[in-house]
């Protein structure tokens, strides 16, 4: 393929990265919430968005079906990051990793005693990395959504998930006990393609850049 791919997840990214894009004269001729296609084409006829889920956007990246894109800090530690370049953090998208726990679920006397607990994630590399550093005992437990069921369904003791208002926390009584990171989105580029298309894609690195830094 000719022209430039860009790898986009819906939803926050995609609406947080619009400024990003018209800042490099880029403008989506459709909004992915109210289209069903995959592949939306630009003002720019050399220039399409292909629309995937977050956790693919680095895969597509690193394979070369998509020359750049969009990805959370959380998804690119699971990811592992080969064969990606990571220039520029876009500071959008932001949120926090925490540990979570029942409400009155004595998590620093459980650790403290060396129990071992159970913990449900999505971001299973993140937790593992986490809990080693702390000494602590775990036995994670792979989950694909609906993280705070875990703890009330009695599946696991506490949850290593993204936190925003923690809104979704409060709900359903549990509450955020240990900040693990502070997550934002990240602009992912193909080494490959920044060699062979570096005219193209440069400018578009570079407006970005500029973008962030106002």
């Amino acid at each position: 393929m000719t022209g430039i791919t860009i790898a986009l997840s819906k939803g926050r990214i995609f609406d947080e990265t619009l400024p990003l894009l018209a800042a490099a004269g880029i403008v989506p001729t459709e909004n992915p919430e109210t289209s069903r296609k995959l592949i939306i084409e630009t003002n720019q006829p050399d220039v399409r968005v292909v629309i995937v889920r977050a956790t693919d956007v680095p895969t597509y990246v690193q394979y070369g079906a998509a020359d750049i894109g969009v990805a959370g800090k959380d998804v690119l530690i699971e990811h592992g990051g080969e064969g990606l370049y990571a220039p520029l953090d876009l500071k959008i998208a932001k949120c926090r990793m925490m540990v979570a726990i029942p409400e009155g679920f004595d998590y620093q006397n459980a650790v403290r005693q060396g129990n071992r607990l159970k913990v449900a994630s999505k971001y299973i590399k993140t937790a593992r990395e986490h809990f080693a550093a702390k000494g602590v005992h775990v036995d994670l437990i792979k989950l694909y959504g609906s993280m705070e069921l875990a703890p009330l369904a009695g599946l696991a003791d506490a949850i290593v998930d993204l936190v925003s208002t923690g809104g979704t926390l409060k709900a359903n009584k549990l509450v955020a006990c240990e900040h693990i990171m502070d997550i934002s989105s990240r602009l992912v580029v193909n080494q490959a393609a920044l060699k062979v298309k570096r005219e193209t894609l440069q400018p578009i690195i570079d407006a970005f850049a500029r973008a962030v830094e106002k």
